[in-house]
């Protein structure tokens, strides 16, 4: 090691230049420092240790050192003294080798995980920018980035299975489905494995907020997994897809008391979670032991400067808040009324134009949805999901609340005139059913998790069509796939941005499992077979898609807001009858006519819930002389269950029968 400097504060972690590395840590609370050097992941001791001297290498509580000679592709850590006094918060530990935060890319091992130096510049983005597609424009697709491929009938070779670069070979497969956007499940840095030692397949347990998985690499090294990611992200905008992370920012995977020191705890437990007034206990708001204390200021930096490294460095488009409603707690857990880093990433110039979407509730009972702070941020709409699956399964008393989650929930969005796409409309997603699950099961079946079948929501709104599970009766398989279409014309004809989950258009089964977190097996990935197995259902989704990126059916004008589209006269509500609709609490069947900026585009629905057939009297069309097409009806089979716009059959009565639990769509 040639001359050691004395370094700067700023910029935070390891920043690599011609001239050498500049690092800089953050401990308000540390008495020493060391920064260590390692030749292998494996290897427990440094090759080489430098002690920062406090009287060169601190300003105010940044410890910061530059060292010439070090290259990208370095391995290393810290250990920090400071005092081991939980019952003051404290948890300093010199014994342990800690992850710096700020680590661009992390070499994870069982001894310890350590940052790994990167050259953030190297890299050909080949002109590559953020997309910046409108809401009104999108249609998004929840996906696991290893679970998309993993399964050898994915095709695309054992070297890259359940990698980014598999991913990059599928690619064709999400351009032909129509969707514009992938929200990608956790991509940060997690542990591998639960505290338990099962799997951690979902990966909502980050061990760092900057480096990319690199289990999801194709290759060994770290710096290759930071650079796969960049291949996919630049692959999947040139054919015109967003990527949307899934980042969890309430909590770590260091957990509770008796959790792993990896990094916060080691570095400043006081400073990086929020505690108990017993501060040797943490505050839990997320169901996995701790939560970051995300209004402090030294986290809320740190937050924003990882969402700028994934928009600047990764080029992602938009980012989903995994139980974004701990960031309006302080540090003692009470709700803030204007959260200090909602606001801020909300109002920050660097985050301008991305994609913000708030998972609005938290593990302890926090709902927001409809409430969440801002003018910017979109809501994933639990409410659309759970009144959506009551109606179409045929709850009674739901007509009001199916109608308010079609229109874009007024009830929920209408007070703070917002855009129509506010609300991210969903029926299914990485948590909980499938969708052929949900028309297949009537209660989970989570026996494999080794929980006693006690994890997972009790609460699925789910109905099984007559048999639970698998079923050779053709009679209930013709009516759940009848129910599948009803779900998926429901999503993407409602206001509002649709989200679809990974596999649902092709029938994926997770066997009633609606808690698979720790299955990294067949039963979480995507069964290939299945593409050419249900064809047909697969060529209804992307109909249904295509026809929802169109003008039309995009949304009803983009510069309106949800109030102005409500009262623009263009949506009107019926029954059986024209003009009478029935709200009653026995009711469980609603007609809705919607008129489009186009003078004469409209389209009439005509949705049925009841297990009997029911006649429709029917609107006239906009234009004089002009008859309704179907576009749509859910009880046929393939080609007659979707059909191209303006190419359906005419409807020449005036009134139309609709089957049992199907819905009809007319357009003119």
């Amino acid at each position: 090691m040639t001359k050691v400097l004395p370094g700067k504060s700023f910029p935070i972690g390891p920043t690599y230049s011609e001239n050498g590395v500049n690092f800089s840590l953050f401990s308000k609370h540390a008495e020493s420092v060391e920064l260590l050097f390692f030749n292998t992941r494996e290897d427990d001791d440094a090759s080489i240790i430098i002690r920062l001297d406090p009287r060169e290498n601190k300003t105010y509580h940044y410890w910061h050192i530059f060292l010439p000679d070090i290259s990208p592709g370095q391995l290393y850590g810290y250990r920090i003294t400071g005092p081991n006094d939980p019952s003051r918060g404290h948890r300093f530990d010199s014994t342990k080798v800690l992850l710096d935060p700020y680590a661009k890319a992390v070499a994870f091992s069982e001894s310890c995980p350590k940052g790994v130096v990167v050259d953030l510049h190297e890299y050909d983005w080949e002109e590559d920018l953020p997309l910046y597609r409108p809401f009104s424009q999108t249609v998004i697709y929840e996906m696991h980035v290893a679970g998309f491929t993993k399964n050898p009938n994915s095709g695309v070779g054992d070297q890259i299975r359940g990698t980014y670069a598999g991913m990059i070979k599928k690619i064709p497969y999400l351009l032909e489905l129509g969707i514009t956007a992938v929200e990608l499940m956790p991509v940060f840095q997690f542990d591998p494995k639960t505290r338990d030692g099962r799997n951690n397949y979902w990966g909502y347990d980050p061990v760092s907020f900057f480096a990319v998985h690199e289990g999801y690499s194709s290759g060994q090294e770290p710096i290759h997994a930071l650079n796969e990611f960049r291949d996919l992200v630049k692959a999947l905008h040139q054919v015109g897809i967003e990527v949307i992370l899934d980042v969890v920012f309430n909590h770590t995977a260091e957990g509770g008391e008796e959790g792993p020191t990896y990094s916060f705890k080691g570095i400043d437990n006081r400073m990086y979670y929020a505690l108990e007034e017993d501060k040797s206990k943490y505050k839990d708001y997320s169901g996995c032991g701790n939560i970051l204390n995300s209004n402090q200021p030294v986290v809320r930096r740190m937050i924003i400067d990882s969402l700028h490294f994934w928009v600047k460095h990764m080029h992602v488009d938009g980012f989903r808040f995994d139980l974004a409603s701990i960031l309006s707690r302080d540090g003692k857990g009470n709700l803030i009324e204007n959260p200090p880093i909602l606001w801020d990433i909300e109002s920050d110039p660097v985050l301008a134009g991305t994609k913000l979407i708030a998972e609005a509730w938290d593990a302890a009972g926090l709902v927001q949805v409809g409430s969440f702070v801002g003018d910017s941020w979109k809501e994933w709409n639990g409410k659309f999901r759970d009144d959506v699956r009551s109606f179409i399964k045929g709850d009674k008393g739901k007509v009001k609340a199916f109608i308010s989650r079609m229109i874009g929930s007024p009830d929920l969005y209408s007070h703070q005139n917002r855009e129509p796409e506010q609300s991210v409309n969903f029926v299914t997603c990485h948590d909980g059913f499938t969708l052929n699950d949900l028309v297949s099961y009537n209660h989970k079946h989570n026996e494999l998790n080794g929980e006693g079948n006690c994890d997972g929501t009790n609460e699925n709104f789910s109905w099984n069509c007559g048999v639970d599970g698998p079923t050779d009766d053709p009679e209930i398989a013709v009516l759940r796939e009848r129910q599948i279409r009803n779900y998926f014309t429901t999503i993407l004809l409602a206001v509002g941005t649709p989200m679809l989950s990974m596999g649902d258009e092709v029938k994926r089964t997770q066997l009633g499992n609606n808690n698979p977190y720790c299955h990294d097996n067949r039963l979480t990935w995507f069964d290939w077979d299945l593409v050419e197995k249900n064809r047909n259902l697969l060529r209804f989704v992307k109909m249904l898609i295509a026809r929802r990126r169109s003008r039309e059916l995009g949304q009803l004008e983009n510069t309106m807001s949800l109030n102005e589209m409500l009262n623009s006269g263009r949506i009107s509500y019926h029954g059986v009858k024209l003009n009478k609709p029935d709200w009653s609490d026995q009711s469980s069947s609603i007609a809705v006519s919607v008129k489009f900026m186009r003078k004469s585009a409209a389209i009439h629905i005509m949705i049925n819930a009841k297990p009997e057939m029911l006649e429709f009297e029917i609107p006239q069309p906009q234009e004089r002389g002009k008859n309704w097409r179907l576009w749509v009806n859910t009880y046929r089979k393939s080609p007659e269950d979707i059909f191209d716009w303006g190419n359906g059959p005419q409807v020449t009565e005036s009134h139309f029968q609709v089957n049992a639990y199907s819905i009809v769509v007319l357009e003119s």
